[in-house]
């Protein structure tokens, strides 16, 4: 099948196939005109890649397991659990971080509110 085949198939764009072939986790072939030709495997490929870049994967990370997981099951594959672990750390650290972001913004909002009371009292 051709890219915009693919594209229209799995609700990706041509602009995202190709980089996702640039990045090594789509291998078309190449017709005698140049043309990329997809396999039908392709477009569960492109919704597994997809399936991964939502749980906020990057593709290079993707790249790391990919093939397994279009071989076998998910849970045969060594190397998605170190990524995963790696990804929720991350969020963790992100969580973390924004708690803190929320509870200066919350001071700071105390904090205005007791000087607006403070002025009332004054007048």
């Amino acid at each position: 099948m051709k890219i915009g085949e693919l594209a229209a198939r799995t609700g990706v764009s041509v602009r995202s196939l190709r980089y996702y072939e640039q990045q090594g986790l789509l291998k078309p072939v190449r017709d005698e005109s140049g043309y990329r030709d997809y396999s039908i495997f392709a477009e569960e490929q492109v919704r597994t890649i997809q399936l991964y870049l939502n749980l906020g994967l990057t593709t290079e990370q993707i790249a790391g397991f990919l093939h397994c997981v279009m071989k076998n099951k998910e849970a045969f594959c060594t190397e998605v659990f170190p990524i995963f672990r790696q990804k929720i750390a991350e969020i963790d650290a992100q969580i973390n971080q924004l708690n803190h972001i929320k509870m200066n913004l919350e001071e700071r909002m105390q904090s205005i509110l007791d000087e607006r009371q403070w002025d009332e009292m004054e007048e």
